[in-house]
């Protein structure tokens, strides 16, 4: 299946299990109640995830896997940058340090591939943006997910009923472990999207930073010792810089979620200690 067959059916199967969680919730009827302004913020959030899937599942399928490892390990500190931006949140010391490495790292790296890494840039800003997106969509994340789905659906399915009408599409022909693997894209991305939600709840800030970087390393050791991707001593370089910015950056964020007050969920209700 080609990038965009896969992007179509990952939608499609992401908001049928999402309506389906909503259905076993009783809160379907949560999506009809929403206003002109939540739904454009809904419909740019879709936008936003649409664009990192879709480069995502391109980047795997066309050999670059160590630069789709890139973006991920880029995309927090684009978000501290974002957050500057449009929330007008405090840069510390510690993140433009971070962020001055980080975009040397993009230049050597850019010098080493003739060309700027597209990919790595692509994940790192959409997803950046994406989280800008969610921060101010006044929905919880189980609707939220549905109604970027709603949106998105009419899309994939029209091009699902294009590939199947003109018989290039392979949910039907390639057997039915291929259409399996088809359908679990749905169940491999809201799981994870829900679990983040509700950890984010429960989890120190700071533990759930670290925990983002095992994707990306995970995926950068699959590219180099698996797929044999190649890797220079300039772009080793170049993801050496990004990995002390990430440490100059998450050793900063340690020390200020320690000082900062606790938050634990009780019965549902936010309490500080």
């Amino acid at each position: 299946a080609g990038a965009v067959e896969i992007l179509a059916h990952r939608v499609l199967w992401t908001l049928l299990l999402m309506l389906l969680l909503l259905a076993v919730l009783g809160k379907l009827g949560t999506l009809r109640g929403l206003g002109l302004r939540t739904w454009a913020l809904v419909a740019a959030a879709s936008a936003a995830i649409a664009v990192n899937w879709g480069t995502y599942i391109y980047g795997v399928t066309s050999g670059r896997v160590v630069e789709t490892a890139l973006g991920y390990f880029i995309n927090p500190l684009v978000s501290v940058l974002f957050g500057v931006l449009f929330f007008r949140e405090r840069l510390y010391r510690a993140q433009i340090a971070a962020l001055l490495l980080a975009t040397i790292a993009v230049v050597v790296i850019t010098v080493d591939y003739g060309r700027p890494p597209i990919i790595a840039l692509t994940l790192a800003l959409s997803f950046a943006l994406y989280g800008v997106i969610k921060k101010i969509v006044p929905l919880d994340p189980r609707t939220s997910l549905t109604g970027e789905g709603v949106v998105a659906v009419p899309f994939a399915l029209g091009y699902l009923v294009f590939l199947t009408a003109t018989g290039t599409g392979t949910f039907l022909t390639e057997g039915p472990g291929h259409a399996f693997l088809l359908v679990s894209a749905g169940l491999v991305t809201a799981v994870p999207l829900l679990l983040f939600g509700a950890a984010a709840q429960r989890v120190p800030l700071a533990t759930l930073g670290m925990l983002q970087y095992l994707t990306p390393s995970l995926q950068m050791a699959w590219g180099v010792l698996v797929l044999h991707e190649a890797m220079p001593p300039s772009r080793w370089i170049g993801f050496s810089l990004i990995w002390v910015a990430l440490v100059i950056y998450s050793a900063d964020a340690l020390r200020r979620a320690r000082r900062a007050p606790r938050r634990v969920i009780v019965d549902d209700v936010d309490v500080e200690r």
